[in-house]
């Protein structure tokens, strides 16, 4: 079966102008533009109002720096399954596509991508953590161990 020309790159991964594959930051600053990101103190706050902080770090990450106090365990390979309201294997926290949502992974990149995952299934309140864990555990604010 062809693949019409394109090399085997999906609409995904094509630049905007039909120039070719985009790179990782062009992806980034793409997917962005299309909501807010949150800093350390505002991710905090949105904790204390309902929002559901996840993390997406594995498990070599999270037992080296450790854990933020109730933030949800969700390892990327398996979070568009347990944060979509819909699906079988949901999590028990997945009840509404307003549900707003945090994703933290360890810097602030993968949990972009992941944010676009999300955005795509309707989950149109989810967001990030600008620096990801490290802004988190720079900023102060509580971590265990």
């Amino acid at each position: 079966m062809s693949d019409g020309g394109k090399g085997g790159q999906g609409r995904g991964g094509q630049r905007g102008d039909g120039q070719g594959p985009v790179g990782i930051d062009e992806l980034l600053d793409r997917v962005r533009e299309d909501y807010e990101r949150v800093g350390p103190d505002e991710a905090a706050a949105a904790a204390a109002e309902g929002a559901l902080l996840v993390d997406i770090r594995y498990a070599a990450l999270r037992e080296k720096d450790g854990l933020i106090p109730g933030a949800l365990i969700i390892e990327r390979n398996e979070l568009e399954w347990r944060l979509d309201p819909q699906g079988s294997h949901r999590a028990p926290q997945a009840v509404s596509h307003d549900l707003r949502v945090v994703v933290i992974c360890n810097e602030g990149y993968a949990s972009s991508l992941a944010v676009a995952s999300l955005r795509q299934l309707g989950l149109h309140r989810a967001t990030d953590l600008t620096g990801g864990f490290q802004a988190w555990r720079a900023a102060g604010l509580p971590v265990t161990l």
